[in-house]
């Protein structure tokens, strides 16, 4: 019998020995950096003379992995495969399905800090960030499939006398998974299990700037017995792959994690019929964020405090849900500032591969060059109060850095910038600190901090975002209790680790017997 879900604990880096296990980890990762990895194709491991270099953003001079880059010839051999793949798995009970989850689960979490060390090592997260990347990639394996056995159940239908109806789901078809970095394996591992475990094959795309850690996945579900073909590895140049993969007559849906722009992009290309295409695409987008902390005048003022920092910087705020403007009452907005300020001076900053650190690097130049950039913009919008420092000489460094007295439509209050950069305003009641909240594109996360009754039953129903927090940050959604998707141009809404996901990736189909 399945026991009931709970999710993964995190570990405590306090306790000596959980340091000492992590600290061995990263040494024994470290033995096997600069390895070259292949593609996997209907379960044959393919190598080629292109590769994408993954390398530590905390230190530019270390190669993490060599990964085979994959043409458009290998994605047709991908979708070969799949197409293949598809005929059998999609016939496997549920319940074998659900049980290579269920053994991916067990790999991953007895191997945990040596996930931990890779990721790390591939997407320069610090350790407590890090460990919860990987005990949620293990809660998606261990959720869905226990959603999957259940949805295996069909849904109730009303019968006639001399009928019996069945309504159940069945598997769509092959889809791409193409994820981002940030969450490097939980994401990943989220969005490849679904469909899986609904019964699809699925072409993994993962992110160039991480592609080493997606790897190991894809060796941990084949060593929990996922046949060849129904999960096939192509990394590549999203420039010379990425259309191609989304385009194909044979892709039936698209799950993608990433920028606002590139969503869009698969959302356009993928509503276009292509010759011997005879269904619809379905696409999941989650497209990012502009996520706001209000605070009114009856809050917690250090609460609040600890809740924006945290969500601002944790991960050096490379999060879709970080917070990146912050909306106070007039009567505690220097007070807010200024205890924010306190705490962000303690934040630590660092290579997380040689020490615990709070917060590591950014993920690459380029990143580290745009958020530079709106840095600058942000000191001709506003007033810099704290950080701004910028360091790429070893490593993709930027600290801690927070604006005070933006206007509500200044662009360091509009456009996502994906780094530690957070942006105070100011408002005189809470009908003005909800409308700043809601005017930008974006409606991912937001929460409020506040002891007034009436403006939480306010925000719950006009803050308009798909995750709410109510005295808390937001960050940090866990999977099955905050499933996590938002509004307007964040995405579709999928909500990741919730009860509904993985009927993305199922068709619903009614057989009527009469007797």
């Amino acid at each position: 019998m399945v026991q009931p879900f709970t999710h993964e604990p995190f570990t405590n880096f306090k306790k000596e020995e959980n340091r000492k296990e992590l600290e061995g980890a990263l040494r024994s990762v470290r033995a096997e950096l600069g390895k070259d990895y292949p593609l996997v194709i209907n379960g044959e491991k393919v190598y080629t003379e292109d590769k994408l270099v993954s390398i530590n953003s905390a230190n530019k001079e270390e190669v993490v992995g060599n990964v085979s880059k994959a043409t458009k010839d290998h994605v047709e051999q991908a979708f070969q495969a799949a197409v293949q793949a598809y005929e059998t798995w999609r016939k496997v009970p549920v319940e074998d399905r659900a049980h290579v989850l269920f053994r991916a689960a067990a790999i991953v979490r007895r191997r945990k800090h040596k996930f931990s060390a890779w990721l790390i090592q591939d997407a320069g997260k610090p350790w407590d960030q890090a460990d919860g990347d990987i005990a949620e990639g293990i809660d998606f394996l261990e959720y869905y499939g226990r959603q999957m056995l259940e949805l295996d159940q069909g849904k109730h239908v009303e019968d006639r006398i001399t009928e019996n109806n069945k309504y159940f789901y069945k598997a769509m078809g092959p889809g791409v998974v193409i994820p981002p970095w940030n969450f490097a394996f939980a994401i990943v591992c989220g969005t490849v299990a679904a469909p899986i475990v609904a019964g699809n094959p699925v072409l993994l795309k993962p992110s160039e700037n991480t592609p080493v850690i997606a790897y190991k996945l894809v060796e941990v579900l084949e060593e929990a017995g996922l046949p060849k073909g129904v999960l096939n590895f192509v990394p590549g140049d999203p420039k010379e792959i990425g259309d191609y993969l989304v385009d194909h007559k044979d892709t039936h849906f698209i799950n993608f994690t990433g920028s606002r722009a590139t969503g869009v992009r698969i959302f356009e290309r993928a509503a276009k019929i292509q010759d011997g295409q005879q269904h619809l695409k379905r696409v999941v987008a989650e497209m990012g964020g502009k996520d706001t902390i209000i605070v009114d005048e009856t809050a917690d003022l250090d609460l609040a405090a600890e809740s924006i920092v945290h969500s601002a910087f944790g991960f050096s705020g490379q999060k879709c849900s970080a917070c990146s403007r912050a909306i106070i009452h007039e009567d505690v907005y220097d007070e807010v500032i200024r205890k924010s300020v306190e705490i962000a001076k303690t934040l630590t900053v660092g290579n997380p591969s040689e020490e615990n650190v709070y917060m590591a690097s950014v993920i690459n130049q380029t990143q580290f060059d745009k958020i530079k950039n709106y840095i600058e913009i942000g000191k001709e919008e506003g007033e810099l109060v704290f950080g701004g420092e910028t360091d790429d000489s070893k490593g993709f460094f930027i600290y801690p850095t927070i604006f005070k007295d933006l206007n509500p439509k200044a662009r360091i209050m509009q456009e996502e910038i994906f780094g530690p950069v957070v942006a105070f305003a100011k408002a005189k009641d809470f009908d003005e600190l909800l409308e700043i909240a809601n005017n930008t594109e974006y409606g991912l996360t937001g929460a409020v901090i506040s002891t007034n009754r009436a403006h939480l039953e306010r925000a719950r129903e006009d803050f308009h975002v798909g995750n709410l927090y109510f005295n808390r940050g937001c960050t940090a959604a866990i999977v099955g209790y905050q499933p996590f998707g938002g509004f307007k141009m964040s995405g579709t809404d999928s909500k990741a680790g919730g009860p509904d996901y993985l009927q993305h990736f199922l068709e619903a189909k009614i057989v009527s017997e009469q007797f």
